[in-house]
């Protein structure tokens, strides 16, 4: 059967709810490049991720190679395995040029959740904390301390969002990126301000927004008190944030602050979104993982944060009550509700965009 018509795999096989989480352990979370089998616990729980959060089976695959092209084409042969595949911990600037080759390459959607993962919870976050703040993302000064695969996978998503280019000043080891700069991958061009700011001090002077991909306390309470009237700040450098959150707020009693760290309020953490984007798409068969359903996600999970919180989840996270504002702009990771919420919306969002080759399943998540 499955000879006669290869969909048919989607019928007699689990390929329709198998994800393969693939990596060269080229940027490990906090431990930069180590190698393909340095990474593998790390893989190893990212698997247990996509099953524990939204019952998808997955199972990692740490790969060896010389070159980037070998890369690709050892995961284009092996892509119809599986119903998806997540990219993970590849380092900037292969990953983008790995990400595009295998989208083109493979029938299966492709998602390197270093670049979507991370800029679609902190769109979801950064859109909340400017609303709470009484700001518009439209009339934002960001600062972005960072130029790597998450930074600029952010700043695309937030400019979808609604932000302005000309008012992102991006910031890599040697400083701002501007356009004067003669040392620029094609991927920081994108970001060169035509600006003669050259460090951070001159950049933060004024700014709304501090987005932090970087690494740990490079943002100093000096720094933080140039910003603007109401900063956002999202220091998200694991496991030591740029600016731990205490010093920031007693620098500044008007911040709001979030990292990538559990013990802290406001965790921008990818597990609120990368298994239920993944949920949605394999349940629709969607080809790849387009803008439209990576914009239904982000709103799926700020809107969430204005809802009651179930006391399943104050019980989880071990808080007495969690209501919309500058403590909680995003919602927990134990969350029960994100499930059905965004895999609903990316599901709906394949389809009304052209993406899907089934129709959404009777009572989806309703």
């Amino acid at each position: 059967e499955i000879a006669q018509d290869p969909e048919n795999a989607y019928k007699y096989t689990g390929k329709g709810n198998l994800v393969a989480v693939i990596t060269n352990g080229t940027a490990i979370l906090g431990l930069g490049n180590l190698g393909p089998m340095a990474s593998k616990p790390v893989m190893e729980g990212k698997a247990l991720l996509f099953k524990r959060f939204a019952d998808i089976n997955s199972f990692d695959i740490e790969v060896t190679h010389n070159t980037v092209e070998e890369f690709i084409s050892t995961v284009a042969n092996i892509a119809d395995s599986f119903g998806g595949i997540n990219l993970e911990d590849i380092k900037a600037p292969e990953c983008f040029q790995i990400e595009k080759a295998l989208i083109e390459r493979c029938k299966v959607p492709v998602f390197h959740d270093d670049q979507h993962g991370t800029a679609i919870v902190t769109a979801a976050g950064m859109i909340n904390a400017l609303e709470i703040q009484g700001k518009n993302i439209k009339h934002a000064n960001i600062v972005c301390m960072g130029a790597g695969a998450a930074a600029i996978a952010c700043m695309e998503l937030l400019i979808k969002c609604g932000a302005q280019r000309e008012k992102i000043y991006m910031l890599d080891r040697k400083g701002v990126v501007h356009t004067r700069r003669d040392d620029l991958n094609e991927y920081k061009k994108l970001f060169a301000n035509n600006t003669d700011k050259r460090t951070l001090e001159e950049a933060i002077d004024g700014a709304d927004v501090f987005v932090g991909v970087s690494g740990p306390n490079l943002l100093s309470a000096e720094q933080l008190e140039l910003m603007a009237p109401n900063p956002v700040v999202f220091a998200c450098s694991n496991p030591d944030p740029e600016i731990k959150p205490e010093l920031a707020k007693a620098a500044r009693d008007d911040v709001i602050i979030a990292t990538g760290r559990s013990d802290y309020p406001n965790q921008v953490n990818n597990v609120l979104c990368f298994p239920f984007i993944f949920r949605g798409a394999l349940d629709v068969r969607a080809t790849k993982i387009n803008d439209e359903m990576k914009i239904a996600a982000v709103n799926a999970i700020r809107e969430l944060t204005k809802e009651p919180v179930p006391e399943e989840v104050l019980l989880a996270s071990g808080d007495t009550s969690l209501t919309f504002g500058k403590e909680y702009i995003i919602p927990k990771p134990m969350d029960s509700r994100l499930c059905a919420r965004v895999a609903r919306a990316v599901a709906l969002a394949a389809i009304e965009s052209g993406v899907a080759q089934i129709e959404l399943p009777e009572n989806y998540f309703i």
